[in-house]
């Protein structure tokens, strides 16, 4: 049995005292491939050195409208879990936001224990605290059970023009 603790952040450095700094090399070294390597379950992750990966953080640290939610194993530190949230300003709905999840995956050998639900309540409850009217996000089609669960519904079409190919 896992103990895990939710934490969230806009960044590594306001995950907790234990998520790494710009001091800590180690820890950093141990995010690096701790939070790709979840994410290489879920989608490729291409190549990534740990100095574009410093800077990513702290671009995402600079934003108070992205938010990444980890789920960490308590008693080995290892990451089992993420999800992001980035609030998108509108000037319908009254100026509202909408909370977009994106990325949420958790490790293989963790699945089962309800975590993903965790993230996604967490990313809920942060959404709701930043003002938006909705939250959404795309997924498979084998994913929407899991989704319902947690409470969203199922809802229109998602569209995709990919710009990289």
């Amino acid at each position: 049995d896992l103990k895990i603790t939710i934490k969230v952040s806009a960044s590594a450095e306001r995950v907790e005292e234990r998520a790494p700094t710009a001091h800590s090399s180690h820890r950093w070294l141990s995010w690096f491939a701790g939070f790709l390597g979840l994410l290489a379950q879920l989608t490729t992750v291409g190549d990534v050195s740990v100095e574009d990966y410093k800077r990513r953080w702290q671009e995402l640290n600079d934003s108070p409208d992205y938010h990444v939610a980890v789920a960490e194993d308590s008693s080995t530190g290892k990451l089992v879990g993420t999800a992001s949230l980035i609030v998108e300003k509108k000037f319908i709905h009254s100026c509202g936001k909408v909370g977009h999840i994106e990325d949420v995956v958790v490790d293989e050998a963790a699945r089962g224990q309800k975590l993903g639900q965790r993230l996604i309540e967490e990313l809920i409850s942060i959404a709701k605290q930043q003002g938006c009217y909705k939250v959404i996000l795309d997924c498979g089609e084998h994913n929407v059970p899991f989704y319902e669960k947690c409470g969203l519904t199922k809802k229109e079409v998602q569209m995709v023009k990919y710009l990289d190919r």
